[in-house]
């Protein structure tokens, strides 16, 4: 169930039920939250897996008709919170702290949490015994590991949303650093419209290739092309525990990451021997990680390989489906949680 305006569609045996688009946050967190209710009370569902902290209200009065609800935690939305740029620290804090007590209550009459990372699974099992992690790796099968190494251009990429947090202040400033010629490309939209006014007066912007918005096809084009990927977020609160899709996208495409030096991606990326780290806060580090590998392709490749042999071994989605349907098993097995008034 989606709210894209899009209208009901199907897709590879998918029905993708659309309660349509209410613009602004306010009215997504209440009125979208209210249709949506609707439609899942409506469409009668052994199960519903709830992917939004806004939809926790909806999930709530669901369990109180007796029906099966999990909770899927991507994040830690209290620890989240702290680091929003538009709130108030002091605001920041008491949000973080209602909505934790918030979630306690409400998670534990749940009859499941989904947690994308193990992370986040041991602070959930705190709250509910029945709590698994189900990690959000690639497919192998969607990348091109293939790609001939003779094509790749003289080029690093960063694919995801662009923010100050995620390091694209010190990419842009790195970019004059860089002995190479190599340049980076940007696929991805801003998300804060001052930050891209500032960076536009810096020497590198004018070379930083930028796409905007790419749609999966275009993804997998671009890290095709690229000798390395980067994943440089900065060392906020919300990071530190958390596993970046792109870091395990780029491993999937067979090209070496470049990373936070945060101790869970180092832990990651090192032990594989799939890239290096270095301190995001630091463009001259950036630049000579890219350097590096723009000249020493031989060891981009074996870096590369290296990732792409740990997404096949381990971080893939495969293992994490078998998860997810087991849970769902168990959980048709079993009784729902008492509905409550």
């Amino acid at each position: 169930m989606v709210a894209d305006g899009k209208g009901d569609e199907r897709e590879a045996g998918v029905t993708i039920a659309d309660v349509g688009v209410i613009p602004g946050r306010a009215g997504r967190m209440l009125r979208t939250t209210a249709r949506v209710f609707q439609r899942a009370r409506l469409l009668d569902a052994d199960i519903y897996h709830l992917h939004d902290p806004e939809l926790i209200p909806a999930g709530l009065r669901l369990k109180r008709l007796g029906k099966k609800v999990i909770f899927d935690a991507h994040e830690d939305v209290p620890v989240q919170l702290l680091s929003k740029p538009y709130l108030h620290p002091l605001a920041a804090r008491v949000l973080a702290r209602g909505f934790s007590a918030y979630q306690r209550y409400a998670c534990s009459r749940f009859d499941g949490i989904v947690a994308a990372t193990p992370f986040i699974r041991d602070k959930f099992l705190a709250i509910h015994p029945h709590t698994v992690d189900v990690n959000n790796y690639p497919l192998p099968t969607e990348f091109d590991a293939e790609a001939a190494w003779s094509d790749k251009h003289k080029e690093v990429c960063y694919v995801g949303s662009v923010a100050a947090l995620r390091g694209i202040r010190e990419l842009v400033n790195a970019i004059p650093l860089l002995e190479s010629g190599a340049r980076i490309t940007l696929a991805g939209q801003f998300s804060e419209a001052p930050l891209e006014a500032e960076l536009r007066s810096l020497p590198g912007w004018e070379r930083l290739l930028r796409l905007g918005h790419v749609d999966r096809a275009g993804v997998r084009a671009v890290m095709a092309r690229s000798i390395a990927g980067l994943v440089t977020l900065h060392p906020a609160p919300n990071y530190l525990d958390a596993l970046p899709v792109k870091m395990f996208e780029y491993m999937a495409a067979g090209i070496p990451v470049i990373a936070s030096r945060i101790p869970l991606w180092r832990e990651i990326v090192e032990s594989n021997q799939c890239g290096v780290c270095v301190d995001p806060l630091d463009p001259a580090a950036i630049a000579a990680a890219i350097d590096y590998f723009v000249l020493n392709p031989a060891v981009a490749r074996r870096m590369g390989q290296n990732g792409r042999k740990a997404i096949v071994d381990r971080y893939n989605w495969i293992n994490e489906a078998r998860k997810l349907l087991a849970f769902y098993e168990h959980l048709q097995a079993t009784r729902p949680a008492c509905a409550y008034a």
